[in-house]
Order: C-alpha cells, then structure tokens, then sequence
C-alpha cells in the first residue's frame, strides 16, 4: 500500500516527495483525543497551531499535500491506514478505521505542509508497551542479555515455596 501511495503522490504532483518516517512507542501511536483540541487556544503560545488544526467549519483539517501511512491495530488485528492526514490517525484498534485521535503525526504534518512546497507522505509505525532499550535493538546488536542485578529485578526474590526452574 505504501507504493501505491507514492505511485499516486508522484503522479499528482512533479515535484520530488518528501518521506518521513515516525516510529516510536505509545506516545507516537497517539492518544491525544480531538475534544482537547479547544485546551491549545488557552495558551497563547499555542494558539496559532490550533488555528491550522482544524479547517473554517471547525472541524480538524484535512491536508491536501500530506498522506499518511499507519501501521497498526490490536493484537492480532495488524493492518495499514492510509489516506490524506487529518484527525484519527492516533491508536486505533481496527487499522482502516479513523477515531478521534492523533498522534504526533498530525501537528508535524501539519507544520510540515505549511513549511514545504513538495508533497509529503507520512510513514508512521508504532507500538504501545514497548522498550526502546530492547525492543528496537538494531539486528546487528544480537539478542539483549539481562545482568545478574538485572534478573534480580526483573524477576524478584524467590517465594517461600515455589520450586526452582
């Protein structure tokens, strides 16, 4: 799906696209709900964002130069969302079905639309409950070993009555 994205992307537009890849833990599948939207206008300094959030009949905007690709879902249930950027690409349980959150994704297309003139797809990949420390160990690094201290912790002590491995 991601190449049909670009095939399209390419085709509409002459210009080189512009791809960005955002991969992250639970903070970049997004759990950021639309209904907060209104809390961004209280601070002055962000304010002016709040403005390119959403569109003149106040509803979150739609970009026009910015695509997004979303892999994600709930257990099993792994699949690709993808359509121009908007509001609903947050974490979601069912992959090709928007809800009212966002993520990073949606304020940095935003600020990247405004900011370049070429179009833009968005590669976003994300998963909740993971550790940056071991879960996204590059292949070369093998396999993360825990120390003793660590077992410990991890672990804990023994309990009165269970059996050793």
């Amino acid at each position: 799906m991601v190449f049909q994205l670009l095939a399209i992307a390419g085709a509409v537009q002459a210009r080189p696209l512009k791809v960005f890849i955002l991969a992250g833990q639970s903070n970049m599948e997004g759990h950021a709900r639309v209904e907060t939207f209104d809390y961004i206008e209280d601070d002055p300094s962000t304010a002016p964002l709040l403005k390119r959030m959403r569109a003149t009949d106040g509803q979150p905007a739609i970009c026009d130069h910015v695509w997004i690709s979303y892999y994600t879902g709930a257990g099993e249930a792994n699949g690709e969302g993808h359509g121009k950027l908007t509001a609903g690409y947050g974490a979601r349980q069912t992959p090709n079905e928007a809800n009212g959150k966002i993520g990073p994704e949606f304020t940095f297309g935003l600020t990247l639309d405004a900011a370049l003139t070429e179009p833009i797809l968005l590669i976003k990949t994300a998963w909740g409950g993971k550790s940056l420390h071991t879960d996204f160990r590059p292949p070369s690094a093998g396999p993360y070993v825990l120390n003793e201290v660590q077992k410990k912790l991890y672990y804990g002590p023994k309990a009165h009555g269970v059996p050793d491995d």
